[in-house]
């Protein structure tokens, strides 16, 4: 399914139109991250002001990275996925996802 906002519709077409490939997979993987977040504060059934308090991260900041809005640090991340069990792993990225990442662009 995609999405409509203002009569456009979102589609992969598009979404390769305006982005590099790096772009695309680097959205991708925040919103892997961001999803993880948010999944992770439901299972525990803890609310932003909760996960606020729990971490020291302000209720505003953990609003706008969920929403996508902005990037935090990788220490203010940690902070906020400490509370939840979780933390940051790094693994490395399938070769056919950093291949077209690394498509040259004209």
């Amino acid at each position: 399914m995609n999405a409509v906002n203002n009569g456009i519709e979102w589609t992969p077409e598009l979404e390769r139109e305006l982005y590099t490939p790096g772009e695309i997979l680097n959205n991708k993987l925040q919103a892997r991250v961001m999803c993880a977040l948010i999944d992770a504060r439901r299972e525990c059934n803890i609310s932003q002001r909760d996960l606020e308090a729990l971490s020291g991260v302000k209720r505003s900041t953990i609003a706008r990275f969920e929403t996508g809005a902005t990037s935090p640090t990788v220490s203010t991340l940690i902070k906020m996925l400490l509370p939840l069990g979780l933390t940051l792993d790094v693994v490395r990225i399938p070769q056919r996802e950093l291949s077209a990442a690394q498509t040259v662009e004209h």
